[in-house]
This record gives structure tokens, sequence and C-alpha cells, in this order.
């Protein structure tokens, strides 16, 4: 992946690479927290497309990772399966999303529903609130405890103002917490600093009509910098199988600030918020009270909600630092059948220190406290309506050298007490061995856990086509947390300049899985949520990267993925077990061309496949999805450096196709359709 040009720097004590004209800090963040970023200059750093192809395969394996160990160190040293989206990425992939940009991860299973609506999971167990991925935006945490999952299509930011999105395929739950079973996606904003001047953007076209934003940084003092923003975009309809509209077309307003201020040179403060609201169009096939107890209805749904988080950062010394965090996050969404106003607050702490001249110890507590209100339907209700959910944590890890510069082990823990199965560890244990420069091996063997979520307790769901009550599904107050034990080996090896791999195995054994029991086998009667399942997934990912030559970047990656479950004796779920284990496909592969044409002209392509999803017989709304091919091109031009112009054309081998099918909620099964929009950047 294409990165900005990075140069040794010490940092704390620590060597660390950064990129040029910043110095990226090692602040240590609480148990939901990233790494801080530091920039030394006040200008933002813009990479004209023919800068973009000149930086050299060793650089990519030298970019700083804050996500595997909560502190910056090179990628190459990272005992993970770890992916980095740059700014650089992003800016050439011409996506306008953040779901549509995690394509480009090898390994992620990224599908679109409908028009706003994403099912987003690694390593399987895909869905719309795929509940195995832990979604982090600036340490604030955005997996809803409501129905477990990511209602992406409110995950929003101006895109050229983040600087890079770190995503971690397997557990992450040792530093993370719970949640963090399959992986975690951390999304890393710029410091205001490297944000400064004014930036304009807008553009428009077939799917998405229009779209524009438009941000201004400005310098305070000396150590002190701000900077704003505001956005709009408004997306058109999906089409339905028979070519008809989906009614599905949505719309977007955000604006946010952040303010960095380094008081001393010991203490930096970081506050930081969002406001935004929107609509969005769905049909919903409901229950009604009398036959044909079901009924189809358009409507829009409501989307709002604001945060604000503030940072402090204090280092005793090059080896001691502290940093606490505290953020507020307000939700809001009203639809025709479920309506939830929810308020987070959580507050961390973390301290890192170096124990004798071999060990690193990172150590933090936690407390997060989430309400929810809850406007209930004949379709979908929980009981009670309203409830306050706490959560306290704690962590433990310690980096170990006991080969400098050879070989690693780290091991850790991370300790919670949920309010639905009380007190959860979850270790692990990681080693790297560096037998060179251009090679690293690592393994890891780690224990992860995903609790339940506020609707497995107490949902009440009443699916359309049968009286209300007569097939409903009801939540589970004792329902236990799924548990999953994942070992991993990986491999990095650049066998000479201009090119790299990265392979990765894994196996992972999972127990108390999720399944929706019927109260009397084999009729059709109401059921309850269980943890009848228990299974195992197997597979690989395999990465590389090719400089042609200093004007042609070559990228790949292919994945395997392989999911058997299986039942417990007495689960009478004849459902679950098939559908989740077609849910995500078996193979995926993707090949990306990024050429430098010359004259500031740059030419940037993304061949995707991905496997098929087999039909469910025995659920008529997990119908089979075709594999498929799609491509992406951008054409962009720079006739000044500070102004660029592209065409970009998405998927466009076919005029549609499905990508993913709904699931608990009854809403359409859409497609993707072909689209060509143009957009202008514009720095002053």
């Amino acid at each position: 992946m294409s990165t900005s040009r990075t140069v040794p720097l010490k940092c704390y004590g620590r060597v660390a690479v950064a990129r040029i004209r910043s110095c990226l800090c090692p602040i240590v963040l609480t148990a939901a927290s990233i790494g801080f970023t530091r920039p030394l200059l006040a200008q933002e750093t813009y990479h004209p497309p023919a800068e973009l192809k000149k930086l050299s395969v060793e650089e990519l394996l030298d970019i700083d990772v804050t996500s595997v160990s909560k502190y910056p160190e090179k990628l190459s040293e990272a005992a993970a399966a770890v992916a980095v989206l740059t700014q650089e990425d992003i800016q050439t992939s011409g996506f306008t999303s953040i779901p549509e940009a995690l394509r480009l991860v090898p390994g992620l299973d990224v599908a679109r529903v409908d028009s706003h609506t994403w099912a987003i999971s690694s390593r399987g167990f895909n869905d719309i609130f795929a509940n195995k991925l832990l979604v982090l935006i600036d340490g604030r945490t955005v997996y809803t405890p409501l129905f477990s999952g990511v209602f992406w299509e409110v995950q929003d930011t101006l895109l050229e103002d983040i600087d890079r999105i770190e995503v971690v395929r397997g557990p992450g739950a040792t530093l993370w917490g719970a949640n963090a079973v399959n992986g975690v996606i951390n999304i890393i904003t710029k410091s205001a600093r490297d944000t400064q001047g004014l930036l304009i953007s807008g553009g428009g076209g077939t799917e998405d009509r229009g779209f524009g934003s438009v941000r201004y940084g400005v310098k305070l003092d000396d150590n002190a910098f701000l900077r704003i923003y505001a956005k709009y975009f408004n997306r058109d309809s999906s089409v339905l199988p028979d070519d008809t509209e989906a009614h599905d077309a949505w719309d977007m307003y955000q604006a946010g600030f952040r303010l960095d201020w380094e008081a001393t040179k010991e203490n930096s403060f970081t506050v930081q918020g969002d406001i935004y609201t929107g609509s969005q169009d769905e049909t919903y096939l409901v229950p009604t009270r009398a036959p044909p107890f079901a009924r189809k209805i358009e409507t829009t749904d409501d989307v709002s909600g604001g945060n604000l988080l503030g940072r402090w950062s204090h280092s005793f010394s090059v080896d001691s630092q502290l940093t606490v965090q505290a953020y507020y996050d307000r939700t809001e969404r009203n639809s025709a059948i479920f309506g939830e106003k929810r308020d987070t607050g959580d507050i961390d702490l973390q301290h890192r220190f170096a124990l004798g001249d071999r060990q690193d110890v990172i150590w933090g507590l936690g407390f997060r406290t989430t309400r929810d209100d809850v406007a209930n339907s004949v379709n979908v209700s929980l009981r009670p309506d309203s409830r306050t959910l706490n959560l306290y944590s704690g962590f433990v890890q310690d980096e170990i050298t006991i080969v400098p510069e050879r070989f690693r082990l780290t091991i850790g823990s991370k300790f919670e007490h949920n309010d639905f199965t009380g007190f959860e560890i979850q270790p692990s244990a990681r080693v790297l061995w560096t037998p060179g420069h251009s090679q690293s091996l690592w393994a890891s063997v780690s224990r992860a856990v995903r609790t339940p979520s506020r609707a497995e307790s107490d949902i009440i769901l009443n699916p359309a086509g049968a009286p209300p009550g007569f097939a409903s599904i009801f939540g589970n107050p004792d329902m236990e947390s799924e548990q999953l034990l994942a070992y991993e080996f990986g491999y990095r090896i650049q066998p000479i300049n201009q090119l790299k791999f990265d392979l990765t195995a894994f196996y992972n054994d999972y127990n108390d899985l999720r399944t929706i029991e019927p109260t009397r086998a084999g009729l059709v009667s109401p059921s309850i949520v269980g943890n009848k399942l228990f299974g195992q997934s197997y597979g690989t990912e395999i990465s590389g990267t090719a400089q042609v030559t200093s004007r042609w970047r070559l990228e790949a990656s292919y994945s395997y993925l392989d999911v058997r479950l299986h039942r417990e004796s007495g689960s009478h779920d004849t459902s679950t077990e098939i559908t989740t284990e077609r849910s995500s496909p078996h193979h995926q592969f993707f090949i990306r061309s990024l050429v430098d044409l010359g004259w500031n002209v740059q030419f940037d392509s993304t061949l995707r496949y991905v496997d098929v999803l087999p039909a469910v017989n025995s659920v008529p709304m997990r119908p089979k999805i075709p594999s498929y091919i799609a491509l992406d091109v951008r054409l962009a031009w720079s006739p000044r450096k500070d102004l660029e112009i592209a065409i970009v054309g998405q998927n466009l081998l076919d005029d549609r196709h499905p990508e993913f099918a709904p699931t608990f909620i009854g809403t359409q099964q859409t497609e993707v359709e072909r689209s060509v929009y143009g957009t202008v950047v514009w720095r002053f």
C-alpha cells in the first residue's frame, strides 16, 4: 500500500519511523484508544500524483502501527495480521466512504446490502450486524451494544483528514476488550497541525449524485492548532433484481472540529467532536395483526448524533508516559420498525513504562456506561424499553526482549466485568522472530469473547408472514458470551528491494455461538436465543507489493476461508449453522495497479473477485449471491500542486450485481449498480 515518505526519528526513547515533517509520538492510550500524532510542521503534507509512486517497498514495511501494541511499532515487527490504509491509498482509490475504502484491505469481507447499509467482517460471520469486529475512530468505539455491530452509514469524517486506517485481522481482545474477536478496525485522523489552510472538494455522478466538503485549519499560537470541517452527500437509490428502483436513497450532513495543544514539553491535549444528521429511504416488510400478517411499507429513517472527546497525555520521562481520555457519544435513530436514543460515556487511563532494559509494560483501567431509550413496534421491541449498562475493565501487557533485535515475547490479558455475563478474562501470548532485516516470523495464541447484546438479552422480534407471537424470537437474559481460542502464524519477507510478501495462516476454535432455538422441535413456534453452536474456521491471507518501475506499482491479495459449525446435542436450530457457514465467501482476490503517466496524470485501477454465497433453502431471505468480478478505475490530473481533478468509475464490468442479502430485518435485497462520478479537490 502506498505511504508517505518516512525517516527514522527518536521519540520517547524508542526508534520509530515517522512521516516527513511529523513525529509520531507513542502516547499511550487506554482500552479504547489509539496513538496520538504529534506533527512538527504546520502545513498539510500533500503529495501530487507524481510523488505517490516513488516510495520504496522497504518504507512500506517501516510504516508505524499502533493497534497491535498500543504504541508505535514498525509494521514489519508487529506480531499480528495487520494492514494499513494510508491517506494516499484512500486518495488514489477514488472511494467516497470508509466502508468502500475497506475493500482494499486483504482478507476483509466488505459487502453492500443496499444504498446505505453494509455488511463488513473479518474471517467469517458476516452480517449487517457483524458482531465479532470492533471498530474505533480516534479512540472512540463505534460498536453498538444494541445489536452487536456497527451502523456503518453513520461512521464518517472528512476522508482527506484520515491519516490511516489500521486493520488487525484476528483477536485483539487483550488490549481492546470484548468483541474484538475476529478483528479490530482503528480509524486514525490527522492532527490539526497537519491540516492547516483551506480545503474545498466536491463532485457528483450517476449514483453519488452530489457531494461536497470544506475544511479550514488555523494556527492559534506556536503550539496550538485548530481545524473545522463540514460535508454533505446525496446518494441515489439502488435497484431491485427486476430493475425497478429500490427506494433506499439517502443523504447526510456532518460537521466537526479538532484542537491540538502542546501546552508544555511534557503535556499535550486534544479536544475534538462531530455532529451529523441524515435521512435514509427504506422499504420494510412488516408484520400485521390481521391476515395476510404482512405489509410492505416505504418510509424514511432519520439518523442523527454527535460526540465530544478529550485526551491528556503526560510524559514523566523518555520511558514513562500516561494518557487519560474521556468521551461522550449521543446517537439517535427513528424508523418505522424501531427507534433508539443512546448516550454513552467512557473514561480510560493508560500508563506505559520500561521495566529494566528488556521489558516494556503497559497497563490501563477503564469505565464505560451507556443508556438507551427505545421506541417499540409490532415488528421489533425490547423489554424493558430503557436500560443502563456498565463496563469495568483493566489490562496489562508485558513485552519482553529475549534476544535484542531478534526474538521478542509479548504476554498480557484483559479483565472486564459486564452486566450480561459478569467477569471475563482474555489473555494472549505472541512471539516475534526476526532472523534478518528482510524477514520476520510471528505466532500467537489468544482467547477472546463476544458478550451478548441488548437485543439478544431483551428482544421480541415478530417476523412478517405469521401472527404476532406465533413465530416470535425472544431474547435470553441468561445468554452466555461467545468464546474463541485462536491460533495464528505469520511470515513477512522482502526478497528484493522492489518486492514484499505477507502471509498469514489461522485456526479458530469457537464455542457457545448464538443459536435461535425453537421452543417446540419440528413445529413452527416461538424461539429463544441460545448458545448451542460450536465449530472451527481456518484459512490463509496472502498479500504482496511489487514496484515494477519507478512509475508503476502493483498490489495483490488473496484470501481463503472455511467455516465449519456444529450444533450441540439438544439444539433444534436448523438454520443458523448453515446460514453462518455461508455468510462469507471462501475465496477473495484483488489486484491493484497505480501508474504515474507523467504530466501530473495518474491512472489507478482495482480488479476484485468475490466468491459465491450459496443459498440457504430453509431461510427465504438468504438466496444465492453469485460470485462477481468488479473493476474500479480512477483517472486524476493535477494541473497545479494544490488542485486535483479526477473521474472515477466503479463496478464497470456489469450493469449491476448483488453482494449480500438481509437477514433478521425485512428489508429488500438490492443490487449494486455501475457508477461514474467526477471530483475536484482544491487546497489553498
